[in-house]
């Protein structure tokens, strides 16, 4: 038992700032208050306490391949089969993937994130791949496991069943990568198996422009629609969104996860976000492929704090964009299997103490703090 004293929390789903101690026992928060004191007293006077991180998007196989096939087109880098993470993955051996996707993890504990959610690539074996690599790391992997019979115009959708049977008895869920590579049929089968069985069904929409187009041409329907019609849990990025997209998205229970970092790096635009706030969406917030970002929640909050003020003309809320990297996915049915918790009281001890910089308490994590400025990592598998 311990107790984080003197500190400034930012309790519950809306990080609301208060100096109140932490009594932590066990791995939970078994009190909250400004006089309670149990245990080892750590005294961090005036520093933030912050709910962990979500990295609510990431391809963390690509690990292998950092900075590779910069400043090449979206289709090129990442599409499947043959985009250039796609062969560089078919050609690692198992050790190379493993140390890579390791590498990757300690970075982010070490830059405060303790969930993350990703597209796993490789199938079956994929999935294994990264829960024997993240067994020895205090951090959740929330794997989304996809198939190669998944892809085509015409697939053999017997075999799409058999591989989406198998997948979830061993994934969080089903992740394609999107409706270009995928029928709608195979859309439908793998949301609705993974409703049945409690799992996450996410699927890529509206990265890009071209996208778009060549889905309202070929189906006179946008990606967005398809995604919200085929109800997929959650749907990836919606950088490019027409029309009525995101107040069809606002009326469904459907969760959005933006990329901006990524977004940038592939040239396809900056998502909305200030239009998405306004219509009630609640986005997650996550830094998509490590060949092409650092998988660094604090670079990507502040990325997307300035850039939303340079492409969509307001400022962002700071406060609403830090629960995008922490609570946001607490509101959503998926946070069954995800797990995350938020600073309150019989909730899991998953929180960093950082520097306090700012008087300004949700800025001072977005805006000043970086892995250095972490004083303590509390995790539920760790304790002081």
């Amino acid at each position: 038992m311990f107790t984080i004293a003197n500190g400034i929390i930012l309790k519950g789903e809306n990080l609301v700032p208060l100096r109140e101690n932490i009594v932590v026992d066990e791995g939970k928060i078994i009190e909250i208050g400004k006089d309670t004191k149990e245990g080892k007293i750590i005294d961090v006077e005036g520093a933030v306490i912050c709910p962990s991180f979500i990295n609510g998007h990431i391809h963390i196989g690509d690990s292998i391949i950092k900075d590779e096939g910069y400043s090449f087109p979206l289709s090129e880098m990442v599409k499947p089969p043959n985009g250039i993470k796609h062969v560089a993955l078919s050609k690692a051996s198992d050790e190379e993937l493993i140390e890579s996707m390791k590498s990757s993890m300690w970075e982010m504990v070490n830059s405060g994130t303790t969930h993350f959610i990703d597209y796993r690539e490789g199938g079956i074996e994929g999935v294994k791949l990264l829960k024997e690599a993240s067994k020895d790391i205090p951090i959740k992997p929330i794997i989304l496991g996809r198939d190669d019979s998944f892809y085509g115009d015409d697939p053999d959708l017997a075999k799409v069943k058999k591989a989406i049977s198998k997948l979830l008895k061993i994934a969080d869920g089903i992740a394609p990568s999107g409706f270009g590579e995928i029928t709608d049929e195979v859309a439908q089968l793998i949301s609705t198996e993974c409703e049945k069985q409690g799992k996450i069904s996410s699927i890529h929409v509206a990265e890009s422009e071209s996208n778009q187009i060549e889905s309202l041409n070929r189906n006179n329907i946008t990606e967005v629609g398809k995604g919200v019609k085929a109800k997929f849990n959650q749907l990836v990025h919606l950088t490019n969104p027409k029309s009525n997209d995101l107040e069809v998205v606002s009326k469904s229970n459907q969760n959005v996860v933006v990329c901006p970092r990524a977004n940038a790096t592939l040239n396809v635009g900056v998502a909305p976000l200030n239009k998405m706030l306004k219509l009630g969406i609640k986005p997650l917030l996550g830094t998509d492929n490590v060949m092409l970002n650092s998988p660094n929640m604090f670079r990507e909050l502040e990325f997307s704090l300035k850039i939303m003020s340079v492409y969509h003309d307001d400022y962002l809320n700071p406060v609403e964009l830090l629960k995008m990297a922490t609570t946001n996915v607490c509101r959503f049915d998926i946070n069954n299997i995800i797990q995350k918790s938020t600073i309150d009281e019989g909730s899991f001890a998953e929180f960093m103490v950082v520097n306090s910089f700012s008087k300004n308490y949700h800025l001072n994590i977005i805006n000043r703090c970086e892995t250095k400025n972490i004083l303590y990592m509390i995790n539920k598998k760790v304790s002081i």
